[in-house]
C-alpha cells in the first residue's frame, strides 16, 4: 500500500470517527434551546429537568468531539504538509476563527449552562443555552466554509511560488458553495438529534420507565424530525445537488452512474456501475427524472462521464455511487418513518403503539450511517482534486512521511479511539439508565 493511500485512509478514519460526536451536539443544542424555551414559557419544571438530562448527553459528546477533533488539525501538517504549505494562508483563516471564536463561545457557556443554573436566573440560563447553540452552529459554519473552499475555491490568487494567497476574506466566507452545504449539514445534525431523542423516549415508553419524559422526548423528536427530514430533501438537498450539477458535473454523472450524455436523463434508483464497460448494470430507473430534478425540464441535457477526460473522473466511482444512494435511500426512509410517527402523534395514539415505538427506537443508528455516507459522497466526489481545479490529491501529501510511518500512527489512533468509543458508550448508557430524574437531582 502506497503512502498516499495510507494518508487518505488515516484522515478518513479520524474525521469519520470525530464527526460521530458533533453531528449530535449541533442538533441537540437546538433541541435543548427548545426545551428551555418551553420551560421558560410554561413555568413547568419538567422541561428544565428534560434539558438537564440532555445537556449531560451533550457534554459527553462534546468532550469526545474535542478530544478527537484536535488531532485532525495536526494531520494537516503531519500527513498533508504540501497542502498546508500551499493553502494554509486561506484555510488557516476559517480554522483559526472556528477555534478562537466559536469553540470558546460554545465551551465557555456550556460550563455556565451545566454548573451555573443555581446562580443564573431562568432567563440568563436560557441565554446560556442559546449561546451554546450559537457557538456550535458558528463552529459548523467555519468548518463548512473551509470544506466549501476546497470544493469550489474563491477569493484567491496564485503567488509567484505557486502558493495560494487569499485576496478576499468575504469571498472565502460567502463562497456560493457554502450556503446550501452549510444548511444541508446543519439540518442533518438536527435529523440525527431528533432520531436520538425520539429513540431514547421510545425506549423509556417501551420499558415503562420515566414515561412522562419519554412522551416529551418522543413528541419533540418526532416533530423536529418530521420538519428536518423534509428540509433535508428540499430545499437544502436540492440546492446542494444543483451546486454539484453546475460546478462539478463529472461528480454528478458519477453519483448517478450516468456514463453517456442524455437528453431527458433517467434517475437511477438501483444499479451497479461497471466502470470498465461504461454502463450501469441491472438499473431500476425513473425515466427523465434526473433532467427534471437538476434543470426543471424533462428533456434537459445531463452530461455523462463520456463528456470528460477520464483523468477528471472521481477515482472510485462505485464507492461514490453507492454512498450517494445509501444517503438518499436512508433519507427517504427517514421521511416515511417520521411522517408515520407524526400522523400517529397527531391522532393521539403514538405513545401506546408499540410497533411504532420499536421502529423509533431501532432507527437510532441510521442517521449516523446516512450522514457518514453523505460526507463520503462529498469528499469522494471532489476527487481527484484536493482543491477542486487547483491541486490534485497526490500533490498535497507530506513527501517525507512514509507508508510505514502513517500505518503506525493509524493503528495507534484505532486503538485509542476504540477505548474512547467504549468509554463514551458506557457514559451515555449510564446516563440513559439513570434517567432524567437522576439528572434533575444532581
Amino acid at each position: 500500500m502506497d503512502a498516499l493511500t495510507v494518508h487518505r485512509l488515516h484522515f478518513a478514519f479520524t474525521v469519520t470517527f470525530h464527526y460521530l460526536f458533533p453531528q449530535l451536539t449541533m442538533g441537540l443544542a437546538l433541541l435543548i434551546v427548545v426545551l428551555k424555551t418551553m420551560a421558560l414559557s410554561t413555568g413547568n419544571e419538567h422541561y428544565n429537568q428534560a434539558a438537564r438530562f440532555w445537556v449531560k448527553i451533550f457534554a459527553i459528546n462534546f468532550a469526545l468531539g474535542v478530544v478527537t477533533g484536535i488531532p485532525m488539525e495536526f494531520q494537516f501538517g503531519t500527513n498533508w504538509a504540501r497542502f498546508s504549505k500551499a493553502a494554509g494562508g486561506v484555510i488557516g483563516q476559517t480554522l483559526a476563527m472556528e477555534g478562537v471564536f466559536s469553540f470558546f463561545l460554545e465551551s465557555s457557556f456550556l460550563g455556565l449552562f451545566v454548573f451555573g443554573e443555581k446562580r443564573l436566573g431562568p432567563r440568563a440560563h436560557w441565554f446560556a443555552a442559546f449561546l451554546v447553540f450559537a457557538g456550535s452552529w458558528l463552529s459548523g459554519f467555519f468548518i463548512i466554509a473551509t470544506d466549501a473552499w476546497m470544493q469550489h475555491p474563491t477569493g484567491y490568487r496564485l503567488g509567484p511560488n505557486g502558493e495560494i494567497l487569499l485576496t478576499s476574506f468575504w469571498g472565502l466566507l460567502l463562497n456560493p458553495w457554502v450556503f446550501w452545504q452549510y444548511l444541508h449539514n446543519m439540518i442533518g445534525s438536527v435529523v440525527t438529534a431528533s432520531f436520538v431523542m425520539a429513540s431514547i423516549g421510545a425506549f423509556y415508553l417501551l420499558t415503562r420507565r420515566h414515561e412522562d419524559f419519554g412522551r416529551t422526548f418522543v413528541r419533540l423528536g418526532v416533530i423536529a424530525g418530521t420538519v428536518s427530514t423534509l428540509l433535508m430533501i428540499f430545499p437544502t438537498g436540492d440546492g446542494q445537488g444543483k451546486n454539484i450539477a453546475y460546478l462539478q458535473p463529472p461528480t454528478l454523472a458519477a453519483m448517478e452512474g450516468l456514463f453517456e450524455t442524455e437528453n431527458g436523463a433517467p434517475l437511477a434508483i438501483l444499479g451497479q456501475p461497471d466502470v470498465d464497460r461504461h454502463r450501469l448494470d441491472n438499473p431500476l430507473i425513473v425515466p427523465r427524472a434526473l433532467s427534471f430534478l437538476t434543470y426543471q425540464r424533462w428533456g434537459a441535457q445531463v452530461k455523462g462521464l463520456n463528456e470528460f477526460s477520464p483523468d477528471l473522473w472521481p477515482d472510485n466511482i462505485p464507492m461514490l455511487y453507492f454512498s450517494y444512494h445509501i444517503m438518499v435511500g436512508l433519507g427517504t426512509l427517514f421521511v416515511g418513518a417520521m411522517a408515520l410517527a407524526a400522523f400517529s402523534l397527531w391522532r393521539g395514539k403514538l405513545y401506546g403503539q408499540r410497533p411504532l415505538l420499536w421502529m423509533l427506537m431501532l432507527m437510532l443508528p441510521f442517521p449516523y450511517i446516512a450522514t457518514t455516507a453523505g460526507w463520503v459522497t462529498a469528499e469522494m466526489g471532489r476527487q481527484p482534486w484536493l482543491i477542486y481545479g487547483l491541486m490534485r490529491t497526490p500533490a498535497g501529501v507530506s513527501p517525507h512521511v512514509s507508508a510505514g510511518n502513517a500505518i503506525f500512527t493509524l493503528l495507534g489512533f484505532m486503538g485509542m479511539y476504540t477505548i474512547l468509543a467504549i468509554l463514551g458508550m458506557f457514559l451515555v448508557c449510564r446516563e440513559i439508565d439513570e434517567g432524567p430524574a437522576h439528572a434533575a437531582a444532581n
